[in-house]
């Protein structure tokens, strides 16, 4: 059953993944559905049960803990176990590169980030993962003293290699921006939108993370300005982030802005949870009541 079940996920990630795209004008972008139903949690595929049961459409599991490009294809098999007999399926990872493997800067590495990144799209169109979260805070850090505009230059240069890899494995990288207290390098929707624009390329799209939207004050309206690269979201309340739910946060201005934007892609909640298991119903119940 286990052979079975992986020679399916082999053979029909390509179409499965193609089902969830088509063509916008400036490229791949979630397939349209109805607004925000595909709602996920990022967690581990092994809480997939109960997260099922709780109504969440799918996992968004890690590149460094799901994917392991660090290690040997016997590890990542023993990963690919876990999504085989998950109820839920992985369709995204988030925490793509390495603290150590930098973007910018004088010590950056670029061809080794290429090759870490080469194992690491052919693993997941092999697990059915269309979508890579570009977030690597420390990553792309731009060391202090070191021009902006040349990390920018190297970003972008990187950026539009990376594409290329993703591209062969039907892999669709969505850049995250990140508030201040994170990373000093692409804070805001605005920000990584232009970044994406420079890069220009079908594989290479834009993540809105409404918490991070809302620590750093970032006007919703910049969901609908740069609506036509979105294509991956992230969730959580701005105190504590807190799963939504906690402390009542209201997400309905970004919900709206999203609607208008006419994005139909994922969600997935990213946030620190006290009780998971306990937690994650109050939480779609609370997207889904302000919806």
């Amino acid at each position: 059953m286990t052979t079975t079940r992986r020679t399916f996920l082999k053979n029909s990630v390509l179409t499965g993944a193609g089902m969830f795209l088509y063509k916008g004008a400036f490229g791949n972008r979630p397939e349209k559905k109805p607004f925000l139903e595909h709602i996920g949690v990022c967690t581990s595929v092994t809480n997939s049960p109960y997260l099922a049961e709780a109504g969440f459409s799918y996992i968004e599991e890690g590149v460094q803990g799901f994917l392991v490009p660090q290690l040997d294809e016997k590890a990542f098999e023993e990963k690919l176990k876990l999504a085989e007999d998950a109820v839920l399926p992985v369709e995204a990872c988030n925490s793509f590169l390495p603290g150590e493997m930098k973007c910018t800067g004088p010590e950056a590495v670029p061809d080794q980030i290429l090759k870490f990144a080469e194992t690491a799209f052919r693993r997941a169109k092999i697990a059915g993962v269309n979508t890579i979260v570009f977030g690597s805070s420390r990553s792309r850090n731009i060391p202090g003293g070191f021009p902006r505009e040349k990390a920018e230059e190297q970003f972008a240069e990187l950026g539009k290699r990376m594409a290329d890899i993703a591209g062969r494995y039907n892999v669709v990288i969505s850049l995250e921006p990140l508030n201040t207290r994170e990373t000093n390098f692409i804070n805001s929707v605005a920000e990584g939108g232009e970044l994406v624009k420079i890069i220009s390329h079908p594989n290479f799209r834009l993540l809105a993370d409404i918490y991070h939207m809302m620590v750093e004050d970032e006007s919703p309206e910049n969901l609908i300005t740069y609506g036509d690269l979105l294509y991956h979201t992230h969730i959580a309340e701005k105190e504590g982030r807190m799963a939504p739910g906690v402390k009542g946060e209201d997400f309905r201005p970004y919900f709206e802005a999203l609607k208008k934007a006419k994005y139909y892609g994922r969600m997935s909640i990213e946030c620190r949870w006290k009780d998971q298991k306990a937690e994650a119903p109050v939480a779609l119940a609370a997207i889904r009541k302000q919806l």
